[in-house]
């Protein structure tokens, strides 16, 4: 899987993208309820609206008095093949996970490895 180019300013991430059809580098704040996205021509403008839509975005949600970052709920809907499925299943039984847990076991685990 290939890696994204991340931007982060006071705990907020954007992504970042080329287009080498309009020569612009474009990004978009990941993890809130609103459509926020910025660009620049260069990597330092690039850096700047994100830093001021993520400025003027934590302005908007004070005056509005609504929650700055998206809230997660804790529970996701995860799409397998029916193979993984069954492996997975048999995994964690084999453990004594259930298959919820193994998961979450799995999925703190790879955290751990890129923190």
């Amino acid at each position: 899987m290939k890696a994204v180019d991340i931007l982060n300013y006071k705990g907020f991430m954007g992504s970042v993208h080329f287009s080498s059809e309009d020569d612009v580098f474009f990004g978009k704040v990941e993890g809130i309820n609103d459509l926020i996205t910025f660009e620049g021509k260069s990597v330092d403008e690039l850096k700047k609206a994100f830093h001021y839509m993520i400025d003027e975005h934590i302005k908007d949600c004070e005056r509005e008095n609504i929650p700055i970052e998206k809230s997660y709920k804790g529970s996701f809907n995860l799409r397998l093949t029916p193979e993984l499925h069954r492996k997975a299943f048999i995994a964690a039984k084999t453990q004594g996970y259930t298959l919820n847990a193994f998961v979450k076991k799995a999925i703190e685990q790879n955290l751990e490895l890129v923190q």
